[in-house]
């Protein structure tokens, strides 16, 4: 019995459109090359992300349309059953209310699926962004007003 593989790829967008890479360095003092939003794409069948709650689509037909770079993961041999299982057990914590633009967003769920179906860590620069922003003090300054301005549009479904 051969064990089945599933191509494991993380879909990275860019929400500030370019802008955050011409931008921070001046208002933050610090280079951030994007303000990243993450999904996890299996077998090029289905992505999954986190806004309004866990979602899944057609890779590359979310509202955030087609991915600024693709990071191949790896490959996982959790088989597909088990995966639904395991995203139905962490539906909970991953909830439209439970987002929060810095503690706990896209970028953190596809952290913890990423450990599950690979055990690989996402990219550093996009895992640590959040901390990044806030570690200056614009980000500090801007935290409310992002987290309130930012709320409604990742929780778009």
């Amino acid at each position: 019995m051969t064990e089945e593989t599933h191509k494991v790829k993380l879909y990275v967008y860019d929400l500030s459109h370019g802008m955050a890479k011409s931008m921070s360095q001046q208002f933050l003092g610090t280079q951030v090359d994007g303000i990243w939003h993450t999904s996890i794409v299996i077998d090029n069948k289905t992505e999954w992300y986190y806004g309004a709650g866990i979602q899944s689509a057609q890779p590359g037909k979310t509202h955030h349309g087609i991915p600024d770079k693709v990071v191949d993961l790896g490959e996982t041999h959790v088989p597909e059953e088990l995966i639904q299982e395991y995203l139905n057990e962490i539906r909970g914590e991953y909830t439209p209310d439970k987002y929060n633009l810095f503690d706990h967003n896209c970028n953190h769920f596809t952290q913890e699926l990423s450990q599950f179906l690979t055990g690989k860590d996402i990219p550093v620069d996009i895992s640590s962004l959040s901390q990044n922003v806030l570690a200056t003090p614009f980000g500090q300054m801007l935290r409310p007003m992002l987290e309130q301005g930012m709320s409604g549009i990742t929780q778009r479904q």
